[in-house]
């Protein structure tokens, strides 16, 4: 089972994700787009990396405008797995 990350723990880890917050008991990130197309083509993107990890986020699409948020429900909170997840889309899209 994944490591459950509370406390101090995850605010350092937070802290170190540019961009990501903590919402809702969830990690959670907004990425602009410069229209719908550009945005479903990340969504795309990201589906590729959850399902290659087994690990997949919630995402919600407003236009040119994606919310993406992870959590391992099975652990009950963010674990060891969303922070991978977080950092690969960082290295993927950059933190801007």
């Amino acid at each position: 089972m994944p490591t459950l990350l509370t406390g101090k723990i995850l605010d350092e880890t937070v802290a170190n994700l540019p961009g990501w917050s903590l919402e809702n008991g969830q990690l959670t990130r907004k990425w602009k787009f410069p229209d719908f197309s550009a945005a479903i083509k990340f969504v795309n993107q990201v589906a590729e990396i959850a399902e290659t990890a087994n690990h997949h986020p919630d995402i919600d699409i407003r236009y040119n405008v994606v919310i993406t948020s992870l959590s391992t429900h099975d652990a009950g909170g963010i674990t060891d797995l969303d922070i991978q997840i977080a950092r690969t889309l960082l290295q993927k899209f950059g933190s801007e």
